[in-house]
């Protein structure tokens, strides 16, 4: 199942999207997609066949969605942990050591915005970037995971995130990462909440994101250090997730910070991004 929210921002009403295309508005079920409607997704609690069986009956009503503004895919999320160094050609791209453990941050949930909203280039800026990543919706409270059984009962979906960085700020400025993660407008997210039902698996997923037209990031999930299910089971031992709250499992090479001779993003410049089953996302930056 494919879930998303259309409308202007603060206002969006959620729909998902049948096997051809056709939108179909959740409103009678739902007022929102939110961390409450996450919770009851899964098969031992609300099995996303039962809104396909809906769908097939026609019992819910159609929209035209053209030309209409797609919002974030979850509203509202409590967290967003984010997970660095995940793939070892962005890590030594960076210059960094691999990894012993998942690398951590948490960015602000103020910079979620729709995948096709106009990313801000922040005052000050000298090396903005891009970081193509796949996230992963929870929609079960996760706390202290065991198994990878357990970790996999807690998603409620995956969808498209860019973790957009001013490098300048994130590392030359003096203390942590915060100040170049948590710019507004940086976490572009969606188009689709992709139920776990329709991906086969998480790690064999190939992303791609381009600039301009050039293709900057070519990487596939499959390459990730730390995999879905072990990032999951390990950011539980240290916070809880809940319904709602977003992972975003880290990038691939090709950033313009592993690339001396690559310019970073200014005003102007158009990001497109896509991974596969998950959607694309369209960006075309502005100035704060």
């Amino acid at each position: 199942m494919k879930l998303l929210r259309v409308g202007p921002p603060g206002a969006e009403r959620p729909f998902a999207l049948g096997p051809d295309g056709t939108a179909y508005d959740l409103s009678g079920l739902t007022p929102d997609i939110d961390g409450a409607f996450l919770s009851r997704l899964g098969p031992d609690r609300f099995d996303p066949a039962e809104l396909a069986a809906a769908v097939a009956r026609g019992e819910l009503p159609t929209a035209d969605l053209t030309g209409l503004r797609i919002g974030a895919p979850v509203a509202r999320p409590g967290k967003l942990v984010c997970v660095g160094l995940n793939y070892r050609d962005h890590a030594e791209e960076a210059g960094a050591a691999i990894p012993a453990e998942p690398v951590l941050f948490l960015k602000g949930t103020d910079t979620v915005i729709g995948p096709d909203d106009e990313v801000l280039v922040p005052r000050g800026a000298a090396k903005t970037d891009h970081e193509i990543e796949l996230a992963v919706v929870i929609g079960r409270r996760a706390r202290y995971l065991e198994t990878d059984e357990q970790a996999a009962a807690c998603i409620a979906g995956y969808a498209i995130s860019n973790d957009v960085t001013e490098r300048a700020f994130q590392l030359e400025r003096g203390g942590q990462w915060d100040k170049g993660k948590c710019c507004e407008t940086f976490n572009p997210l969606g188009p689709w909440l992709v139920t776990p039902d329709e991906v086969a698996d998480p790690q064999a997923l190939p992303l791609r994101l381009w600039v301009n037209g050039e293709l900057r990031q070519d990487g596939n999930t499959a390459a990730q250090i730390f995999p879905v299910l072990e990032v999951l089971r390990y950011i539980s031992r240290f916070m809880v997730l809940e319904p709602g709250d977003v992972v975003s499992t880290g990038t691939p090479a090709g950033v313009a910070m592993g690339r001396p001779d690559t310019p970073f993003l200014v005003p102007g410049d158009v990001l497109e991004l896509e991974i596969e089953g998950l959607g694309r996302q369209r960006q075309v930056l502005g100035k704060a």
